[in-house]
Order: C-alpha cells, then structure tokens, then sequence
C-alpha cells in the first residue's frame, strides 16, 4: 500500500537525500552536501521536506533575512520528477507559511523561468495575495561574471489567509 505525503521540517540526515534530489532537477544550482546539511539543521525552522514512500521527494530552503522578521526568503525549491505537476510546490509553500506564520514572502526566479513565476503566483492569489516582480536583484553581469542569468526579486503578500 502507498503511503501519503509527509510534510516536515528537515533533519540533518536529509542532507545526503537533498544533495541529489537537486542533482535531479536541473537547472537548479547545485550547493554543495555540506551547505544542504547545514539547510537540513541549521534552517530547519524554515525548510520542509517531503516524503513519499520513503523517498525525499520535495524541498524547499529558506530563511528569515536579518532586519525582516515577518518575511520568508524562500531559498531553493525543488520538486521530484516523478512528482511535478501535482501542487507539491504550492503544498510546501503553505506549509511553511502556516508553520512560520509569516506575512511576506521573499524569492528571485529568473525572467524566463514560467514554471516558478506560475507557482509563486498561483500560491499568492489562494492566499489573497500579491506576486510583485521587483525587477532584479542580483544582475547577470555585475553579479553573476556573466555565467548565471538575472534574478529578479518576487515579493508576496500579505498573506491573510490560509490556502482552502
């Protein structure tokens, strides 16, 4: 028999697991293990992770940014293959905003990335809430030497309510 999601804060031995659930998920950027260990520990209040049938299906990494205590900077989120396409993104999302209680939401995402923009979108508009593109935040050039495309800044928010 097949067992249901589990939804939970991450644990130090999640490490390994995380390191190539986002192996598998290009283009995502990979950290390395030691950096996802620290993510499983050390950012475990604002992380979750997802099971299924024993397997590290779903992760999302985030933290609370100095100076802003009502806002979640959602770091990385990663979603199995084997499990797209089924709301896990916007699943883990709620779940960290309800377990957090945050207002506000915090996360780059590339101009051309229509899978991530819909997400955060999507997840904003459940919650009676805005999705704002904030233009870039960190710029391929001056930041990234030319070897990472633009990140642009989505900010969301407030959340008042619950998903349904």
């Amino acid at each position: 028999m097949q067992e249901a999601l589990s939804l939970r804060p991450p644990r130090a031995t999640d490490g390994a697991a995380l390191h190539q659930l986002v192996a598998n998920c290009p283009p995502l950027d990979p950290n390395s293990l030691y950096c996802n260990l620290l993510q499983c520990s050390h950012f475990a209040d604002t992380a979750v992770a997802v099971e299924y049938n024993g397997e590290l299906v779903g992760f999302i990494s985030g933290y609370i940014p100095p100076g802003k205590p009502d806002t979640l900077f959602v770091w990385q989120v990663a979603v199995d293959s084997s499990m797209r396409g089924q709301g896990l993104g916007g699943k883990m999302l709620a779940h960290l905003v309800d377990r957090t209680g945050v207002k506000w939401m915090e996360t780059t995402v590339t101009p051309d990335n229509g899978a991530s923009w819909g997400m955060f979108r999507s997840f904003a508009r459940k919650r009676g809430a805005e999705c704002e593109d904030c233009g870039p935040l960190f710029e391929r050039d001056a930041h990234f030497g030319g070897k990472h495309d633009s990140e642009h800044l989505a900010r969301l928010g407030p959340f008042t309510n619950q998903a349904s």
